[in-house]
C-alpha cells in the first residue's frame, strides 16, 4: 500500500510508484473523481502530447480527398 501525508495546506506529495505508473512528471496535471468513497486519480494530457503518435504513409491528404473518405466509410456501412 501507497500512503502519502497531508500537510496543513491540504497539499500532498504524489508518491513515487505512483509517478512511475502514471508517467507523471513535475508540471503534469492531474484530474481526481470522487466515486462514493474511492478517490481516482488519472493524468490530463494535453493534446499536443499526441503529436506524432499516429504516422500516415504516403503523401499528405487535403480536406476534400479526407471528406471523400469519411463519405465513401459512411455509404459502406
Amino acid at each position: 500500500m501507497l500512503e502519502s501525508t497531508i500537510t496543513s495546506r491540504g497539499q500532498t506529495t504524489v508518491p513515487k510508484a505512483v509517478r512511475e505508473a502514471l508517467a507523471l512528471k513535475a508540471g503534469d496535471r492531474v484530474r481526481y473523481t470522487i466515486e462514493g468513497s474511492v478517490v481516482r486519480i488519472r493524468p490530463l494530457r494535453p493534446i499536443s502530447r499526441l503529436r506524432g503518435i499516429v504516422r500516415h504513409q504516403g503523401p499528405p491528404l487535403s480536406l476534400e480527398d479526407m471528406d471523400r473518405a469519411i463519405a465513401e466509410g459512411a455509404c459502406e456501412s
